[in-house]
């Protein structure tokens, strides 16, 4: 017996210091929980941050384009990299978006200086347009309604408040981490749609009605990368007598436009069956005829299998592709009323 009693009281001894042990990890983890809760992260991961001045031009940068146009270091000759400073990865996006301004001005320097491009802002006139109908809003830094501040007595608040108050709070501290992942949103933002821009339907839309149905131009070719093929047919939906009148050709690349969904007509789609090519990403050679998932309009490989890369890839073809349209043009305009226009659809000799 003495044996038994002397186990079981060992038993309850070890039970209680077990269970001792649990409630102080419980109360270490709610006091470190406690902690971090009154620390500001934001300010904790700015603390040790360079200053966040970068250099304004490609040269303070020590960057520059090579004669293939790829970015590379002027003394080490390697790509750009984006881990700059180890572990400081919001001060490493900083520095990116930096240099990515400065590329974009570049750009357009080249655009204007070597392309004898001119950049204007809507509603001016062009000769030749680019379309931007990615840009369809202005983003701004929203100004805080002085009428939202808290009260400076919040036991004043109704319960209710103060619990939509303390969520919200509680919600800021969740969304850290992917403050974190996307550090550039750092202040509250809000996007203010452009008049009759506010997509890029829209702004294809309006850039016609505008721009290119009043110029003076006799013969229109239009090249439409990807989502730009899908407006191109809302266009068409739109203004087709207008499209059949000036457009000759339209050159797609890698387009996602779906004539079907889009419930475009018959008319229009036996028009792109005749007007139209599609030069799509394929490990293909360059112009070789795809088979078509949906018989819209000819489909040819653009000699890449990367989206971006289609329309860099398929220029020359492109640009033969609307001369003959022109040539094809030109020869019905010229010929007598009985003569069958030819057409200068995609065939397998043309290629």
């Amino acid at each position: 017996m003495p044996v038994r009693a002397s186990i079981f009281l060992f038993c309850l001894v070890w039970i209680t210091m077990a269970q001792l042990l649990a409630q102080e990890e419980k109360e270490k983890t709610t006091a470190l929980k406690d902690l971090l809760s009154r620390i500001d992260l934001d300010e904790l991961m700015k603390k040790d941050e360079p200053p966040l001045n970068f250099p304004e031009t490609l040269d303070e940068f020590e960057y520059a384009f090579n004669e293939h146009g790829q970015l590379r270091h002027i003394h080490t000759g390697e790509p750009f990299v984006f881990n700059y400073k180890e572990d400081l990865h919001r001060w490493n996006q900083k520095r990116y978006e930096a240099l990515g301004e400065i590329i974009t001005k570049y750009v357009y320097e080249r655009l204007e200086n070597d392309c004898n491009l001119k950049k204007e802002i809507l509603p001016e006139g062009y000769g030749v347009i680019v379309l931007n109908p990615n840009e369809n809003s202005l983003e701004v830094e929203k100004v805080p309604d002085p009428a939202k501040k808290p009260s400076p007595d919040a036991s004043d608040e109704p319960a209710e408040k103060r619990e939509r108050k303390e969520e919200r709070e509680n919600k800021k501290k969740k969304d850290f981490y992917e403050k974190y992942r996307n550090p550039q949103k750092e202040r509250e933002m809000e996007h203010i749609p452009i008049r009759e821009n506010s997509s890029p339907e829209e702004h294809t839309l309006y850039v016609w009605d505008h721009f290119i149905s009043k110029s003076l131009a006799k013969n229109v070719f239009i090249v439409a990368h990807s989502y730009g093929g899908l407006s191109f047919v809302n266009l068409m939906i739109q203004r087709e007598a207008e499209v059949k009148n000036h457009v000759r050709a339209v050159a797609m690349t890698d387009s996602v436009h779906n004539v079907w969904h889009q419930e475009a007509n018959k008319s229009i789609r036996d028009w792109l069956r005749e007007h139209c090519c599609n030069w799509v990403s394929s490990p293909e050679p360059l112009d070789t005829l795809v088979d078509p998932m949906l018989n819209d309009c000819p489909r040819v490989s653009a000699g890449t299998e990367k989206h971006e890369l289609t329309s860099w890839k398929s220029f020359h073809s492109i640009f033969k592709f609307f001369s003959d349209a022109h040539k094809d043009h030109e020869d019905e305009s010229s010929s007598s009323p009985v003569t069958t226009r030819s057409s200068h659809r995609i065939k397998n000799e043309d290629l």
